[in-house]
């Protein structure tokens, strides 16, 4: 495992660590190609049910390493084109190892335990779920640097928030705090620092307690869901409810209904 990365192991619950506090887990290339790497074995774990992902220390991630920003911008300098091009696919790469985690097909949760900015709140986004402290800094702050935003942001932040939010905060780079983004719907709750990895813990014990098959099955119809008619979404409901109609779960799911007690799903 890359000193880069940690994995911790609590069950079918996995907590991916960004690990490298001391430069308040700055997105490196290296960083990218060992968080791909785990998360290509983690998607190959079919005891996986939920993955949290979270930063070392006191910052979620304070966003892409600017040592390779300042690089990227040097290169197009001298060589426009040339530049450019090798720019534009290297960023390409870049966005691709980190995003690799909305290949898993279980949920993920981010535990936004301090700021979370450019790079590093747009992989907040990319997560299904948001647990993040009251008073952390988040911000798309792109365009204060010069930048057009990248990783996603102009495509994720609208479908939460919805355009004119999603504009607002993209046009002005502005940071907010973990409570604005939770009015926003940003993130689902704000809580105090200290809370924020128990409570992001909580919800996924509470989602690895539920089908894993019929939790996989939603992850994949909301997912398809935007760009979806109603007819197509109603096809592919009925599909995956017979999916599970196959399934040992849905009989425990509902003798465990009768009887009043907790289920205790397998995955089968």
């Amino acid at each position: 495992m890359s000193p880069l990365v940690r994995v911790d192991r609590d069950g079918p619950v996995a907590t991916l660590t960004l690990e490298d506090p001391e430069r308040r887990n700055a997105m490196s290339e290296a960083m990218g190609e060992a968080f791909a790497a785990v998360m290509q074995a983690l998607v190959a774990d079919g005891g996986l049910r939920v993955l949290v992902l979270t930063g070392a220390g006191d910052a979620f991630s304070a966003g892409g390493d600017f040592g390779m920003l300042e690089m990227r911008a040097a290169r197009a300098a001298e060589q426009p084109e040339v530049g450019r091009r090798e720019a534009r696919d290297a960023m390409r790469a870049f966005y691709g190892c980190f995003l690799t985690l909305r290949d898993l097909p279980c949920p993920t949760i981010a535990a936004i335990n301090g700021p979370a900015i450019g790079a590093g709140l747009c992989v907040a986004l990319a997560c299904d779920l948001r647990v993040a402290a009251r008073d952390a800094k988040l911000g798309l702050n792109f365009t204060r640097i010069g930048l057009h935003p990248g990783m996603g942001a102009t495509w994720t932040l609208p479908r939460l928030i919805g355009a004119a939010p999603a504009a607002e905060l993209l046009f002005t780079g502005r940071m907010i705090t973990g409570e604005d983004a939770a009015a926003l719907g940003m993130v689902n709750r704000a809580v105090a620092r200290e809370r924020v990895l128990p409570e992001a813990f909580e919800l996924a014990r509470e989602v690895a307690e539920a089908a894993p098959i019929a939790v996989a099955g939603v992850k994949r119809a909301l997912a398809r869901s935007a760009a979806a008619t109603l007819d197509d979404q109603l096809d592919f409901e009925a599909a995956e409810q017979a999916r599970c109609f196959e399934s040992r779960d849905v009989h425990e799911g509902l003798a465990a209904a009768r009887e009043r007690r907790r289920p205790r799903f397998e995955g089968k």
